[in-house]
């Protein structure tokens, strides 16, 4: 057997760096069939709210199209008529019968039928009001079954922002959320990631929205600041930092930005922190035994401190599983390249879950606790790091990323159907969302290189 060892230095630069179909949390991975909703550009009246429009629509249409619960309708196979508020809809369904037969759009049946086929219909308009940008925003199920409007209606509600385009944006996603929440979907609006970014001309830890909006610092030592983790209320960020000139686990509020205390053991390293569900404890890696960095466990503050491994081989990047907090999945050279493992909170019942070929690294538990996804270098193309999602019972495993450069540190959304990654595709890594089954990708970044991104709830 090889012995797997490696120093710091190589994890800092590195990051530590025939499928079936899989339901997870109502998301089909590889397969399955989504509801296809149609959303006509809204429009509106008034001075300032008609220029709003154009970004509010491409938010609602970017929204829908990142989305793994549906199908969201190419606007080229819409009907003629645009309905914009429920009255449309009522005049149309009034002249069903009419003869000539009114122009299609202005019945639910109209989007219905071929070419649209569209099983949900969203409508409205914009307005200003008082200095505030207004949108009333509606949606109808287009089932042949229900020939009432009302009953038809999924909902119908007034969104209220700023009258600029910050506030069209926000509209815009409230409007979305609400859409993807009829299948299930839980809104990401609130939520923000965690990432580092060299920007600056050295490694510090980064913050922004989960729509890459609104992106600043968090951290300013011009030294190494890296391997970001977030506890599970969303109120805590833990990172290893150079600043004092060896790697020290640091924790910051990101209600405050202000340093809370860690106490930190005489070790060569302490990294790779991740928190119990209840945010009161932490598992880390540490070489303070000596020797090949271990798994321990302790208070939040880093006090009471425990090993829980005692393999001789490096054991780094600990997950504790969000639903139960009674296991936990690591990065191990046990089998000698390093291999994703499972085992309990006290360190026994250790099992490989990745296949033993390759290199495995980077696991991120799914929130409800039954898939990783983690980054291997077997797949459909041997050789390079690319993101796979594991069912952990089964270990089915489906790829989501190839031949789009390097692609590494995964990580999860609360919602369960986003993943955020570190993608490599030129000289400099930047931080990229995709849906759980691989579609939908796009950058959240374009400045500088940036790389391991951690999902942060909304906050509690």
């Amino acid at each position: 057997m090889r012995t797997f060892t490696l120093s710091l230095s190589f994890l800092l630069a590195v990051g530590v760096a025939s499928a079936q179909t899989q339901q997870l949390n109502g998301v089909v991975i590889k397969g399955g069939e989504k509801p296809i909703v149609a959303v006509p550009d809204f429009r509106a009246t008034g001075t300032t709210a008609p220029s709003l429009m154009a970004v509010f629509n491409s938010t609602v249409q970017s929204d829908l199209q990142s989305s793994p619960q549906i199908k969201f309708l190419p606007k080229t196979l819409y009907p003629l008529r645009i309905p914009q508020v429920p009255a449309d809809l009522a005049a149309g369904e009034a002249a069903a019968n009419a003869r000539p037969a009114p122009t299609p759009g202005y019945r639910l049946a109209d989007w219905a039928a071929a070419p649209a086929n569209a099983n949900y219909l969203g409508i409205g308009y914009g307005a200003e009001d008082r200095g505030l940008f207004v949108v009333f925003g509606y949606f109808y199920t287009t089932s042949a079954t229900i020939t009432d409007l009302q009953q038809a209606q999924a909902f119908g509600k007034v969104y209220t922002g700023s009258l600029d385009q910050a506030g069209a944006v926000d509209a815009a996603h409230h409007y979305a959320a609400d859409i993807l929440a009829q299948f299930g979907g839980q809104s990401l609006i609130g939520s923000r990631i965690v990432f580092v970014s060299n920007r600056t001309g050295s490694k510090e830890i980064w913050v922004m929205n989960w729509d890459g909006s609104d992106q600043h610092q968090i951290t300013k030592y011009n030294s190494i600041s890296t391997f970001p983790s977030v506890s599970p209320d969303g109120h805590i960020v833990a990172f290893t930092t150079y600043a004092s000139g060896y790697p020290a686990i640091q924790l910051f509020s990101l209600d405050t930005n202000r340093k809370l205390p860690f106490y930190n053991q005489r070790a060569s390293m302490n990294a790779f922190v991740s928190f119990t569900p209840d945010s009161k404890q932490v598992v880390f890696s540490s070489t303070a035994a000596g020797g090949a960095a271990q798994l321990y466990i302790a208070n939040a503050d880093g006090t009471g401190f425990r090993r829980l491994t005692n393999s001789g081989v490096i054991e780094v990047e600990a997950k504790i599983n969000p639903k139960t907090g009674l296991d936990l999945v690591d990065v191990s050279g046990r089998s000698g390249l390093p291999q994703v493992y499972k085992m309990n909170m006290e360190g026994t019942d250790v099992q490989r879950l990745s296949a033993g070929t390759g290199e495995a690294t980077n696991p991120s538990w799914s929130p409800d606790g039954t898939h990783i996804a983690f980054a291997w270098t077997k797949g459909f193309e041997p050789g390079n790091y690319n993101i796979f999602v594991m069912d952990v019972i089964t270990r089915d495993t489906v790829q989501l990323t190839a031949n789009e450069g390097r692609n590494e540190n995964p990580c999860w959304a609360p919602d369960g159907a986003h993943i955020v990654y570190a993608s490599k595709r030129g000289a400099q890594s930047q931080i990229w969302v995709m849906n759980a089954d691989g579609t939908g990708k796009h950058p959240l970044t374009q400045t500088g290189s940036n790389e391991k991104p951690v999902w942060v709830n909304a906050e509690k």
